[in-house]
């Protein structure tokens, strides 16, 4: 009789409830959970593929160390030698900035990552931290902590109970949303729209959520600017905006008007490709609903603009009277982990930025980072600080970034080169030490950061479905291990005391002579748990150690997660500003100086005769998702999507070169009418045909990397992202 395990699923944003089903040490099946209350049975094909990562001969399981060039196993002493031989060194000599630290995507789905990462930062003391944030959203954190206060108070649509939802740039039906935790989108949109709600998508190609909705418009890509401020124009010129009950809550709204008054929709029309009259239609669309929402997601973060469109979408929720209310967009309350609920409310000290800046092209800090991009060039340019050693968390920066090629050259230069992760894969095989993480079914897993983004208010928790072999240190020991090493405490200190003396810090920060007492009742739990508990215990709805016996704690968490329970459901999402905000001022920023002097630079730019946008599809989250064989099966997914129009005119057959101002390559055609003339799209963390990697499905149709073509320099200036769409290439036949 096989046995039946809860688990939530870490590869996406969605957070999927599972059942697993097992015998023995086998994966006999994996279906969604039907009575998780947040995900209700939902299943993509990621999930399924739980069982292919655990099983694939190429995850790594035992360190590896590179001698004379080649990989060999080692034990966890020998690797954690060799570290402290080699990067301890380099570190004193060069000082804290020469080493480097990238943080992939997967981290944000470990808890043993995301929660511990921290404090390998704070060892580091390095200013050359960098993570896969400012590759696809950094720009929305930062509009959102300049007009709410912090970094992860982002708003979300309520859809369950919208009537009027515009998407721009954003693709829920593939990705179950993005900064929006949002399970089964299809569902939801189909149940929207059976009670007569309208979806509107804006996008340069009719994607599967285009292709859903009531309406498509097809824009110019980077020109969301020029829609949004459009709109945003439109409401204020016709008299449309109505603040509501934010009225007593807002600075900035006559800065805001003066913003976007150039901006009339008779004058974005030609730059954005959408016509005057749909621009004020839309924003009249918006206005008049009784319940109404704006998303803008990766199509309009990925631009030179993206911190103007994304402010500009939460102007317009907030002048049509739709931000902080039901069926529009509004502000999830997490159980835990989330500094939005925590501290005094209605008020706080906000945001700073740019703090620091990167040492050779001057790019601003933001939320603790620089830009991912900046890290060749501080490999490549001698002088001090440079780069001369590197550790990558669950990071492939080489497929994910722009200029992978120059970068994978810049790796080779380096002293010394240490990853944390699964696979030897285009970028970890630069590496001198890889230290391998755990198969998601031997690890916990407690979302952190989804919560907070999350359509529904709920905590979920779910134990491992296997022990980890032998001797395997969790990520979190192996973190902290790193720290010690670090800070010069050896190999000989106890992890377990490592442990003790950080969650004693965490509790001291707010609990003062409250602490011993604290620290026994979490006694019980050790390392993620105890975390955990904690912040669940402090929480908006937690026991505050007895003080609300009803309340939330870890040990209530475990016992309703499971096959039959899936968690607690905490309720739909309910207004909380001013509660929510923490702005100096204790209001909503409508006009923060530096967005408004970026939003001075908007203007129309000619066409170019083809632009690049990437893509997303189900099965390919990540890069190294190609290496599943249920997500890599059927049809070739890295293919160039060009209109058949301009296939016709160019004479393009089975491939085309694809040439950008910074490099090209020759790419699979692929005939789309859903494409717009001039445009074409290319998806994301391909190339898999690199020498070293171990990658082997993926290298049997390895694609072509799509970020050879982009611009390294190219940011937004606001918040270092990545400008990734948008791009003019040239096409021909090859």
């Amino acid at each position: 009789m096989p046995d039946s395990h809860y688990r939530i699923c870490p590869l996406c944003e969605a957070c999927c409830g599972l059942e697993v089903k097992t015998a023995g040490a086998k994966v006999i099946a994996i279906r969604g959970a039907e009575k998780d209350v947040f995900s209700h049975g939902y299943l993509c094909p990621k999930g399924v593929s739980l069982k292919d990562l655990h099983e694939d001969p190429d995850r790594l399981r035992t360190p590896l160390i590179k001698r004379d060039g080649v990989f060999v196993e080692a034990t966890w002493d020998e690797a954690f030698a060799e570290i402290e031989r080699r990067l301890l060194p380099l570190r004193e000599r060069h000082g804290a900035d020469a080493v480097a630290l990238t943080i992939g995507n997967p981290a944000a789905h470990k808890v043993s990552l995301l929660a511990y990462t921290p404090r390998l930062v704070k060892s580091l003391a390095t200013r050359n931290v960098m993570s896969a944030s400012t590759l696809d959203q950094m720009p929305k954190q930062l509009s959102s902590a300049l007009m709410f206060g912090h970094w992860l108070s982002i708003p979300l649509p309520d859809i369950e109970r919208c009537d009027v939802l515009l998407i721009l740039g954003g693709n829920p039906m593939v990705s179950n949303g993005s900064l929006w935790t949002v399970p089964d989108y299809r569902g939801k949109a189909k149940a929207m729209r059976a009670r007569g709600g309208r979806i509107v998508v804006v996008d340069p190609r009719r994607s599967e959520t285009a292709a859903a909705a009531d309406e498509h418009l097809p824009i110019r890509p980077g020109a969301d600017a020029l829609l949004l401020a459009g709109i945003a124009h439109t409401l204020f010129d016709e008299g449309l905006v109505n603040l509501g009950r934010l009225a007593e809550h807002v600075n900035g709204l006559d800065d805001a008007r003066a913003a976007v008054q150039p901006f009339a929709p008779e004058v974005t029309a030609a730059g954005c490709g959408i016509p005057a009259e749909t621009q004020r239609r839309l924003a009249r669309e918006l206005a008049e609903a009784k319940r109404a929402a704006v998303y803008g997601r990766i199509g309009t973060c990925t631009t030179r603009f993206g911190t103007v469109n994304s402010w500009l979408v939460d102007l317009i929720n907030v002048l049509t009277g739709h931000l902080d209310r039901e069926g529009g967009a509004m502000f999830a309350k997490a159980a835990a982990f989330a500094p939005n609920t925590q501290g005094q409310p209605g008020r706080g000290k906000g945001v700073t930025t740019g703090r620091r800046k990167s040492r050779v092209s001057g790019a601003p800090e933001i939320y603790g980072e620089l830009p991912i991009t900046v890290l060749a060039e501080e490999i490549e340019t001698p002088g001090d600080g440079q780069v001369k050693a590197l550790i990558t968390i669950a990071s492939n920066p080489v497929l994910s970034a722009p200029g992978g090629p120059r970068l994978a050259k810049a790796l080779e230069g380096l002293d010394f080169m240490l990853s944390l992760d699964i696979y030897v894969n285009e970028t970890t095989r630069h590496a001198d030490v890889i230290l391998p993480g755990l198969s998601p079914l031997e690890d916990l897993h407690f979302d952190v950061a989804f919560p907070q983004l999350s359509h529904r208010n709920h905590a979920r928790f779910s134990g491992p479905v296997f022990d980890a072999a032998p001797g395997t240190p969790q990520e979190w020991q192996t973190i902290l291990k790193l720290c010690a090493l670090l800070e010069g405490r050896g190999l000989g200190v106890d992890v377990q005391q490592l442990d003790d003396e950080a969650i004693a810090s965490d509790v001291r920060r707010f609990a003062g002579d409250q602490t011993p007492a604290i620290l026994a009742a979490l006694d019980p739990w050790r390392g993620p748990e105890r975390l955990i508990d904690l912040q669940l215990r402090v929480g908006p709805y937690g026991d505050q150690f007895g003080r609300q016996p009803d309340g939330l704690t870890l040990k209530k968490v475990k016992a309703a997660s499971t096959v039959d329970g899936g968690g607690v459901d905490l309720g739909a999402l309910t207004p909380r500003i001013p509660e929510v905000l923490r702005t100096p001022s204790g209001k909503i920023e409508l006009a923060p100086p530096s967005i408004l002097a970026d939003l001075a630079q908007v203007k129309a730019e000619p066409a170019p005769e083809f632009s690049l946008i990437g893509r997303r599809d189900t099965r390919s989250g990540n890069s190294w998702m190609h290496n599943l064989p249920i997500l890599a099966k059927g049809p070739e997914r890295c293919t160039l999507l060009v209109n058949p129009g301009d296939a016709d005119r160019l004479g393009l057959a089975e491939f085309a070169r694809v040439k950008s101002a910074v490099g090209e390559l020759i790419a699979r055609v692929e005939r789309s009418a859903d494409m717009s003339p001039g445009v074409v799209s290319l998806p994301h963390g391909w190339g898999h045909d690199l020498a070293g990697v171990q990658l082997g499905v993926a290298r049997e149709r390895p694609g072509v990397n799509m970020n050879a073509l982009l611009d390294d320099a190219a940011r937004d200036p606001l918040s270092g992202n990545a400008v990734l769409s948008g791009v003019a290439v040239e096409i021909t036949a090859p």
